[in-house]
């Protein structure tokens, strides 16, 4: 509850609690650590501490990107506050949600003008580095501004779907400041942007023209549909259009993989072939908060041709040659929704489609990543309720082969692309929707942060690590000229399991593979799959997502293909 005049720490609280936040990851720290226990004193929010920064940040990114709320993460100055820098830095560019508060040394150590412990080269340095990878930073040293300042913040936040910072020196916490009546009022309701309305109407009537004209239309679903709330209103548009309906990378998981209309995931070039013929042949593609990035697209420029497409995203509108600035996301497709003219709807039979043949040869033979992928898909057939968090890496790609049931929830770095998202960012994810992750980690990402999976049996959490064991930075070896500067010590991974006190199995059939999985599931704290593959078998986006990479940078097919020994999977 807001008072008139409150402690800055007292107010930080009550304002999270306010928006609606219940959970706070952080580590403590001394410049941070009486605000760390306002934080976690008693009706106050649930605190979740891991082993190291990089982790605490992965898992608030992967609570934010699974409940939609805004992750709150709280870190001590410095060496705290910078080992921080790069996960926020992946929120950034992926549009998630987060606030990071840290605390600071206090104004008569600043008034000494001594170096102070935790600094790098100025006081305000921290500050500076999160003023250019957050979208609002504030050094909270004003009490007459406090209150407004943290509003201020928190709402670009929301509005923007991207990290913010507070540094609240030590000396501060406990500093009354005065509440605004307005702020007390409130009743917590956070807005997004507005945008133009005439422009908005306008361009919704041009698209609705477009898409009843088209004969072969096709839709693209992006992250920004997930970022700004609006998978069920997505889904009732494009079932009104009739058209088939793909994801991209980065916005995999933003329309449901089961739906009649799902056709799969579009790569650009390296699609599945029947999305990139569908694509081709498609008169419009109506792309609803597509990213313009090298992952979204394959690593190539845009195929579509503008003429023949439709672009919102980014607070804009393209209709062909025609642009609507102003123009958000959620107000575009609520305006197509309420067009008087009605949207024509298609009728066409879609078969969704990956990247996976069917498989051969006995169980008993030696597992390779695809065997892994259908697997996976076997086990999740007809489950609700499940998720799959996708590691950086080979495990990025091969996650796009994955599909989930209605219900479900799929998580990874499609475009930051960080080692060390997967296994932090599931406890985040299931901390934040008790929703049960698969998390498919590679043997060099576990190495970062995988040991973080010690901490789930502390919050009741049952994560299944399906961990690909090819010895080292496997995605690197077809263009590597020397593959011993990928190679990784070789943990002994079902054992360290089984130490932390989960379940650990090794796997290096399709049968053991296929057991272990059906074993975790009734696993009764978390459990971890070590799945042996050879060294140089990757999965099939990634084999394709290579070639067409080297062949941008001017590496030869021959040259590429010379380097690459893979098995069959």
């Amino acid at each position: 509850m807001m008072r008139p005049k409150m402690r800055v720490g007292d107010f930080l609280v009550a304002y999270l609690q306010k928006i609606g936040v219940t959970h706070l990851f952080g580590i403590p720290g001394d410049l941070v650590l009486n605000l760390f226990f306002k934080f976690g004193r008693p009706r106050g929010l649930e605190i979740i501490t891991l082993s190291h920064e990089p982790g605490i940040g992965f898992a608030a990114d992967g609570y934010a990107r699974a409940t939609g709320r805004i992750g709150v993460v709280c870190v001590t100055y410095g060496a705290g506050g910078f080992n921080m820098v790069n996960p926020v830095a992946g929120s950034f560019s992926e549009r998630v949600p987060l606030l990071i508060v840290s605390g600071g040394p206090g104004e008569e150590e600043r008034k000494l003008g001594q170096l102070i412990h935790h600094q790098a080269k100025e006081i305000d340095s921290q500050h500076r580095v999160y003023d250019e990878i957050t979208c609002a930073a504030a050094v909270l040293d004003d009490p007459r501004r406090i209150a407004d300042e943290v509003d201020r913040v928190v709402r670009t936040i929301w509005r923007e779907q991207r990290p913010g910072y507070l540094e609240i020196h030590r000396d501060m916490v406990d500093r009354v400041i005065e509440v605004p009546a307005a702020l007390r009022a409130w009743d917590g309701a956070l807005e997004f942007a507005h945008s133009d309305e005439r422009k908005t109407e306008e361009a919704a009537r041009e698209t609705a023209v477009r898409f009843n004209a088209a004969k072969k239309p096709a839709v693209i679903v992006g992250i920004e549909t997930f970022r700004y709330k609006l998978q069920r209103e997505v889904v009732k548009l494009v079932e009104r259009m009739g058209a088939p309906c793909m994801t991209t990378v980065l916005g995999k998981g933003a329309f449901p993989m089961d739906h009649p209309q799902a056709m799969g995931v579009h790569i650009g070039a390296i699609s599945p072939p029947a999305i990139r013929r569908r694509i081709d042949d498609a008169d419009l593609v109506v792309n609803l908060g597509t990213l313009l990035t090298d992952m979204n697209l394959g690593s190539r420029a845009p195929q579509i041709t503008r003429d023949r497409s439709i672009w919102a995203v980014g607070n804009r509108v393209n209709v062909s040659c025609h642009t609507y600035t102003d123009v958000g996301i959620r107000d575009f497709v609520r305006a197509l929704q309420r067009q008087r003219q009605r949207l024509r709807r298609h009728r066409e039979t879609v078969t969704y489609a990956d990247n996976l043949k069917p498989a051969r040869g006995p169980l008993t033979r030696k597992i390779a990543v695809a065997d892994m992928l259908r697997e996976v898909n076997r086990f999740l057939a007809g489950k609700r309720g499940w998720a799959v968090i996708a590691e950086s890496g080979d495990m990025l790609f091969a996650g796009l082969d994955v599909r989930i049931g209605r219900g479900g929830a799929y998580l990874a770095q499609g475009y930051y692309a960080s080692m060390g998202f997967g296994v932090p960012g599931a406890l985040g994810l299931e901390i934040g929707t008790r929703k049960r992750p698969i998390v498919l980690c590679g043997d060099g990402a576990f190495q970062m942060t995988g040991a973080e999976i010690a901490q789930a049996p502390r919050y009741g959490l049952r994560p299944i690590v399906v961990l690909m064991n090819n010895g080292g930075w496997g995605i690197f070896r077809p263009v590597a000229e020397r593959e011993d500067l990928l190679t990784i010590p070789n943990w002994p991974y079902a054992e360290l399991a089984r130490a932390w006190g989960g379940s650990g199995y090794v796997a290096s059939t399709v049968a053991e593979f296929r057991e272990a999985l059906v074993d975790a599931e009734h696993a009764p704290s978390f459990a971890l799959i070590e799945t042996k593959v050879d060294p140089h078998d990757l999965s099939p986006v990634s084999r394709k997502y290579i070639e067409a990479s080297a062949r941008k940078a001017g590496v030869g097919r021959k040259t590429v293909a010379a380097r690459k020994r893979v098995t069959v999977g």
